[in-house]
């Protein structure tokens, strides 16, 4: 769980873990130099009574400078111990309490499976549902999206650690949307799944990354799909589709914000 200046949200994504049905696992958070009480609020909840069975427990590594998205979560990911490795942002929370337990057991079950993942619930900022989608399922309909948008929701997402290692984890030189890039190296190592299933609430406040930092989001999207344009089908109309976006970022903020969840939604209606 990678964080920055987001105390007042940590509790209940760490509470979306602690409740989990799988109880064997690590949480990792990976603090990018927040200037918050981010330390205090995780102090806090280590000091909370743990899930039963086998203990879980949570490593809070911190830096003093601002490294950005992709070092930040580098870092947790090297320090991950367990055989697979869940991604949980910080401002996001799982709405199924069996997520790990179902996609650990997929994972055991599938060798050649990579990766899994599944549907989002976003809401607003009071908790309100705005609206919900679900991403390809197979590792067919995966791939045919692969290049107009990202194939995987995040924070929903559970991947083999040794895999992750092998690709090189994200791609550090991108400061924003480098997970693009790493589920895309990953699909050239096996096979992608994500269940037809809501595991995540995705929170859209006008503070996301994603929308503070648009237009470098779609310039790095546009780059990273060039990368992969020989690896995965329909290469020329998702380049039509990604330069849309990135002349959408150039849209004055005044008109921009008022529809942008109009166009979030209209984007997940076209492409997932």
């Amino acid at each position: 769980m990678p964080t920055w200046n987001r105390a007042h949200l940590l509790g209940r994504a760490i509470e979306s873990v602690r409740t989990q049905s799988f109880k064997d696992w690590e949480l990792i958070i990976t603090d990018d130099g927040s200037t918050d009480n981010t330390p205090q609020v995780v102090e806090a909840w280590k000091k909370r009574a743990l899930p039963a069975g086998r203990q879980a427990r949570i490593v809070y590594v911190r830096s003093e400078i601002n490294q950005g998205p992709s070092r930040n979560y580098n870092q947790g990911f090297r320090l991950a111990k367990g055989e697979y490795v869940a991604v949980h942002d910080d401002d996001d929370l799982w709405c199924d309490p069996r997520k790990l337990e179902k996609q650990v057991t997929f994972l055991d079950k599938n060798r050649e499976y990579v990766a899994c993942g599944g549907g989002v619930i976003v809401r607003d900022k009071s908790g309100r549902e705005l609206y919900r989608f679900l991403k390809p399922e197979t590792d067919g309909q995966i791939r045919a999206h692969m290049l107009f948008s990202n194939p995987m929701a995040n924070s929903t997402t559970v991947f083999r650690k040794t895999v992750g290692e092998a690709v090189g984890w994200y791609d550090d030189s991108i400061r924003y949307n480098s997970d693009r890039d790493f589920w895309l190296k990953l699909g050239l190592r096996g096979k992608l799944y994500n269940f037809p299933e809501y595991f995540g609430y995705y929170t859209m406040s006008g503070e996301n990354i994603s929308m503070v930092k648009m237009r470098e989001h779609f310039k790095i999207a546009l780059m990273v799909m060039k990368r992969y344009r020989k690896d995965y089908p329909h290469y020329l109309p998702a380049l039509i589709f990604n330069w849309v976006q990135y002349l959408y970022s150039f849209v004055p903020s005044f008109i921009e914000r008022p529809i942008h969840y109009l166009a979030a939604r209209l984007k997940r209606l076209l492409v997932k």
